[in-house]
């Protein structure tokens, strides 16, 4: 499981550099890209990269106040501007002001660093799949992805609800014509950094649309059922910290791939790009 050594050299790294923190070098120890590390870390610990940052920055703050040290100060050391853009941020993860940090009594929120280890509990069985395939080319709209993954939350449900109300779900699933079949959702985090709703097809890109194409990868293969964003993340999660670990195999530096194979999209397949486990 060197993959969990790597992101927890990472977040070593973090903690080391909590006052300005460079995320691109952060991937870097963890061997991916930042797109790959934020979204990792956001399934493993179940919040958001940038969240744990911040409460991380606010628990060194509130013993910075402690130990006698001036607001301000504070505030530019984690990188905060302005005092106000730093009192909301110490409000929001210790319930008060940083002004009453320094009143005997008061009571603070510690967020200690942390720490992954996988423990591999088995208690109900995943389906999976391996499948070898050949790069593909997909006609669809997209959506540029952010740096920070708490964005890409609030934009990727956006594209969808526009291609609904548009008509254009219904116009790729008239183009479609090749595999994998269905609707999907290919998450781009890397070159090209665009979320695409779209179809396998050798359709031309009509009107309105654009074409990519999916670089050829080994594709370990989840199916699975429910409705939205939550289903489908709840299987991602359960990928990486049950199914990962002894799989033999490790995240790739690729797209990730959602399948929709039925028109209310509540049963689908999640892809994801894997390599042979070093050792």
């Amino acid at each position: 499981m060197e993959w969990i050594d790597r992101l927890n050299q990472a977040v070593d790294y973090l903690e080391g550099h909590l006052e300005a923190p460079d995320l691109g070098e952060a991937a870097r120890i963890a061997c991916c890209s930042p797109y790959h590390f934020q979204r990792m870390f956001t399934l493993l610990a179940g919040a958001p990269l940038s969240e744990y940052v911040r409460r991380r920055k606010m628990s060194r703050a509130a013993a910075d106040l402690q130990h006698g040290e001036r607001i301000v100060d504070v505030a530019l050391k984690y990188g905060y501007s302005s005092p106000t853009a730093f009192n909301r941020a110490f409000q929001v993860v210790h319930g008060l002001p940083p002004s009453a940090a320094k009143t005997p009594g008061a009571v603070l929120k510690s967020h200690p660093p942390l720490r992954f280890a996988i423990t591999v509990q088995g208690v109900e069985e995943m389906e999976y799949r391996i499948e070898k395939r050949d790069a593909f080319r997909i006609v669809g709209v997209s959506a540029p992805l952010s740096k920070d993954i708490e964005e890409n939350f609030q934009q990727v449900p956006q594209l969808w609800g526009r291609a609904a109300a548009d008509g254009t779900i219904p116009r790729l699933a008239g183009l479609m014509d090749g595999e994998p079949r269905g609707l999907l959702g290919v998450c781009d985090g890397l070159e090209s950094a665009r979320y695409y709703i779209a179809v396998a097809t050798s359709a031309p890109a009509g009107e309105g649309l654009e074409e990519h194409t999916v670089p050829a990868f080994t594709w370990a293969v989840f199916p699975g059922t429910g409705e939205g964003a939550p289903a489908i993340q709840a299987l991602e999660r359960r990928v990486v910290t049950e199914w990962l670990p002894t799989s033999g195999y490790e995240y790739a530096e690729g797209p990730d791939v959602e399948v929709y194979l039925d028109p209310e999209c509540t049963k689908f397949e999640v892809w994801i790009p894997v390599v042979k486990a070093k050792g």
